[in-house]
């Protein structure tokens, strides 16, 4: 649950929220598919809050799977990040709120995204940063698509992060089924075989999903591999 100076939201409220974004454009099915996984993490994990969006202690959450971003914009908007009445005017030529995310001009958005394949990358770099700074509480968290790690900067990273035990790094692949490359094992073995933590759990799932994200991986990357049928 979370209380803002004007009203309190619960996971119930996401569905109306969402509701408020209108267009032709905003890839519907994208964007519930990461909505569950998307408010457990938010709710329950991510140790970042609109007053702490600046702070250099704060988690750090980087939506690769951006051409799909109503489910974050409500969900942000359901933490106080952003406005409400924003999102009425989601798409629109004035709106902050595009059809991929701006960080310049979403509050709490890390990265601007929608070009698929950059956001693995930019999380690993991102670790890096903040092993080298001396930030070693700060858990990065990236989410990207399963069509998403056909992409080779994507096993690049993944093939990278393993044996450089970039024990901060998470990703959470949302597995809707939309890859056009079948991966021997399922997608949990691909990051299992470079030396991550992996598990792979019903997307649906509220409680397998807050297992799953706090599950201990000491001196390796974890992968939550987030299995859903679009609703």
């Amino acid at each position: 649950m979370t209380t803002t100076t004007e009203q309190t939201f619960t996971y119930a409220d996401l569905p109306r929220l969402m509701g408020l974004m209108t267009g032709d454009e905003k890839h519907g099915p994208a964007a519930t598919s990461t909505l569950d996984a998307l408010w457990v993490l938010y709710d329950r994990v991510l140790r970042v809050t609109p007053a702490r969006a600046d702070d250099p202690g704060r988690d750090r959450f980087l939506l690769s799977k951006g051409h799909g971003p109503m489910a974050y914009y409500a969900v942000l908007a359901a933490k106080g990040f952003l406005p409400v009445d924003w999102l009425e005017g989601f798409g629109s030529y004035a709106s902050p709120l595009g059809h991929h995310p701006d960080r310049v001009l979403v509050p709490g958005a890390e990265i601007g995204s929608g070009s698929l394949g950059h956001g693995l990358p930019l999380a690993v770099g991102t670790a890096l940063g903040l092993r080298a700074r001396g930030l070693t509480d700060p858990r990065v968290w990236v989410l990207v698509g399963d069509a998403e790690l056909d992409e080779g900067s994507n096993h690049e990273a993944i093939a990278y992060a393993g044996p450089a035990g970039l024990e901060r790094l998470h990703t959470l692949v949302i597995d809707n089924a939309s890859a056009s490359f079948a991966r021997p094992g399922g997608i949990a073995a691909r990051f299992e075989a470079a030396g991550w933590s992996a598990i792979t759990v019903d997307g649906r799932d509220h409680e397998a999903l807050y297992a799953a994200y706090t599950a201990p991986h000491p001196g390796r990357p974890h992968v939550v591999v987030a299995r859903v049928e679009p609703k």
